[in-house]
């Protein structure tokens, strides 16, 4: 019996001078998508006046939750929803897609090996790299956060060979935002008016949030940040705050995720203000003694709706060594899923 269900719901208030932007959120009944969906569908990510055609891909178990989100999406009347699509075919989800953030993944569950993970994940991210390679529009861009984020972008445009592998990023702009907080509140400032963090490598506990070439309305901050704060408060709580939330709240970070993975979209679409940059985890090509290949977190700006990596910044011994550190890990994960067959 074919499980795919497919609905769609046409809107008929979305301006009709701009073409509608495909967009495909996958694990779309999660509480991520929940709080993403809505913010896609307000204009936040493509501009107020661009039009959207939601593609809500879930698991067969989960097509009739994700056709209850679609009918709240309805239900608010947004004038820059043009349609909305539920479906549990991949191939569906991802025809003429534009845009796709891939949000569902397998969590980790009691008594799983990490090769028990990588395995669960690599089928789903192989399958959904093919498919973006094979249906997706020319002008695809991913932003994959379901965890391991790194790796499943990895395992995704390994797979979609069509596509230029910078299309491809992890979400490591959660961090990035993680890091600015903390940073604003040490330093009694603004978000606003803080630039120039990185943070480097995996998406996981070796992460490397550096503030090294941070400044405050253009001036470089030189005090407020001590190197004891830095290495026994700071870059461990930017590393652990996902597992910090779940200990105080009971569950993990959504809203949050899902407001970075906008940051990440809006920016790679609309550009990076000024001089600025941001983090995006992307196939490296070897910058700053990064291994190429491995979905690293590197310094960005987004210059013509592409992303480039910011050159020239000096790197240090402690920034090296940390840095060395999280891209092993991301080598191991990478030798791990090849040992496993995902990306042949």
């Amino acid at each position: 019996m074919n499980t795919s269900q497919v609905t769609t719901t046409p809107i008929t208030t979305a301006p009709v001078t701009t073409t509608p932007v495909t967009v495909t959120v996958s694990g779309a009944a999660g509480r991520i998508s929940y709080s993403l969906l809505f913010r896609l569908a307000s204009g936040l990510v493509f501009g107020p006046d661009t039009p959207v055609r939601l593609r809500l891909l879930e698991i067969p178990a989960a097509v009739v939750s994700a056709e209850g989100v679609a009918m709240e999406i309805d239900d608010c009347a947004l004038p820059l929803v043009a349609s909305i699509d539920v479906t549990d075919d991949v191939d569906a989800a991802f025809d003429g897609a534009n845009a796709a953030f891939l949000v569902g993944a397998k969590p980790r569950g009691k008594g799983m090996e990490r090769a028990d993970l990588l395995t669960a994940n690599g089928a789903i991210f192989r399958e959904q790299g093919r498919a973006i390679n094979s249906h997706a529009a020319d002008d695809i861009r991913v932003v994959v956060v379901g965890n391991p984020a790194n790796t499943n972008a990895y395992i995704a445009h390994r797979h979609a060979p069509d596509v230029p592998a910078g299309r491809f990023t992890a979400l490591m702009r959660l961090d990035h935002n993680r890091a600015l907080s903390q940073l604003a509140t040490r330093l009694g400032a603004p978000v606003a008016e803080l630039d120039g963090v990185v943070v480097w490598g995996n998406h996981s506990a070796t992460q490397f949030p550096d503030v090294s070439y941070l400044t405050r309305r253009g001036e470089p901050v030189t005090s407020g940040l001590e190197q004891e704060w830095l290495a026994e408060s700071f870059i461990p709580r930017v590393a652990g705050r996902g597992a910090e939330i779940i200990s105080v709240r009971g569950l993990s970070s959504a809203a949050s995720a899902a407001g970075a993975a906008v940051d990440q979209m809006r920016e790679w679409v609309q550009g990076t203000p000024g001089e600025s940059w941001t983090t995006v985890a992307l196939p490296s090509e070897g910058q700053y003694g990064t291994v190429p290949g491995v979905v690293t977190g590197l310094p960005c700006r987004s210059r013509g709706a592409e992303w480039e990596v910011v050159e020239g910044l000096e790197i240090g011994g402690f920034q090296r060594a940390r840095i060395d550190a999280s891209v092993a890990e991301l080598v191991s994960e990478r030798d791990a899923v090849q040992g496993l067959g995902l990306t042949d």
